[in-house]
């Protein structure tokens, strides 16, 4: 009798304990998926107490390709709902995906800098007067500036780029002088193209500091950083513009610092030499994670394979020593429609994160910093 009363109590226990778990919010982490969207730096964050902010939606299409590689994230990351979509600019690898998204889960606030800025285009120029409205007709839609605050319980998410506009003061911790503007040089883009309006990120989470710029441009970054550093020192940066030499100037890059960097590029999107060698040359990183094999880098500029999330749907049988060319765009890009693996990022208020790249499991914790350091 006494063996059953034992039995018994050790069931009750053993479910009034599962019942609890069930219970506790799902971890205790800062969770961010870094998306295979052919470079259009689509990333999913979840705070540790379920709020959810995803960041761009890819290009939309007929087989629901960029929505699928989403949902798979939000499915891994148990939401049922996606409190903030921010979209950082109006090309169509950074929004054209967003119907799709939407129908698939609820968004209940949509997020951006404002008007298309770019040459008229008719469907951008349709999806924004008509296709979007619907979208947020019955959501919360939110046209944001520097300085503004994007709401997630636990995080401190701090708005440093919106409307070709950037922060004027530093934030809490920033403001040191950023030697590497001696040596600027500007480069001829176009300030009214969509690029440089990309609405700008850096997320706290207790110590844990990261920074999500969309396409903001080379220029843009040096009215950011000069003359003195407004981010201060991060420990992720997802790489802007998808690796691309139009964004990444030494004078971002190297001034914040970060010990990881995660590149959204494409098979022949992003990655060539010269984004590889300020990367390669910033104090303090410790790795380069991709989310693309690409083609641009060749053997003398890309990282370990284990450090890389997707290959080619066709691949090569050798990697080249010398760096590829990008392919003329109106011929048409490399693109990658097989399976798809995301990089997650697993971070910790006291700093340390884990970096799990989806497609061999292999994963690399980094250490909190042994000082807090904001500039």
């Amino acid at each position: 009798m006494r063996a059953v009363i034992t039995s018994f109590l050790t069931s009750v226990f053993l479910l009034s304990a599962a019942a609890a778990v069930a219970q506790t919010p799902a971890g205790k982490t800062f969770d961010i998926y870094v998306i295979d969207v052919e470079g259009g730096n689509s990333t999913l964050f979840v705070a540790p107490s379920g709020d959810s902010t995803l960041i761009d939606t890819g290009t939309g299409g007929p087989n629901f390709r960029d929505a699928n590689r989403i949902m798979d994230a939000t499915k891994d990351a148990g939401l049922n709902h996606i409190d903030n979509l921010i979209t950082t600019h109006w090309h169509g690898d950074h929004f054209a995906g967003m119907a799709d998204v939407a129908s698939r889960i609820p968004i209940r606030n949509f997020i951006d800098h404002g008007p298309n800025t770019q040459a008229r285009n008719g469907r951008v120029d349709d999806f924004i007067t008509k296709t979007y409205p619907s979208l947020y007709a019955e959501a919360k839609h939110t046209v944001v500036k520097p300085g503004d605050k994007v709401a997630m319980a636990g995080l401190d998410w701090r708005i440093v780029s919106a409307a070709g506009e950037v922060i004027k003061a530093p934030l809490p911790g920033a403001g040191s002088p950023n030697p590497e503007c001696a040596t600027f040089t500007p480069k001829p883009i176009k300030d009214d193209d969509e690029n440089p309006q990309s609405v700008g990120s850096v997320i706290t989470f207790g110590k844990f500091r990261m920074a999500h710029l969309g396409d903001l441009t080379w220029n843009k970054e040096f009215n950011l950083m000069c003359p003195i550093n407004r981010i201060g020192i991060l420990d992720l940066w997802i790489v802007s513009h998808h690796g691309l030499e139009l964004s990444g100037s030494p004078q971002l890059v190297h001034a914040i610092r970060p010990r990881v960097a995660i590149m959204n590029d494409g098979p022949s999107k992003g990655g060539p030499p010269a984004t590889m060698k300020t990367l390669f040359t910033s104090p303090g990183l410790e790795n380069l994670w991709e989310i693309h094999f690409s083609i641009l880098s060749g053997q003398e500029y890309t990282v370990p394979g284990l450090f890389i999330a997707n290959t080619l749907d066709d691949p090569i049988t050798a990697m080249p020593i010398d760096p590829g060319s990008e392919p003329p765009r109106n011929i048409g890009m490399p693109v990658h429609d097989g399976k798809a693996y995301y990089i997650k990022v697993s971070a910790q208020a006291d700093g340390s994160f884990t970096v799990t790249n989806q497609r061999n499991m292999f994963r690399k914790t980094y250490g909190a910093r042994s000082t807090f350091e904001g500039n």
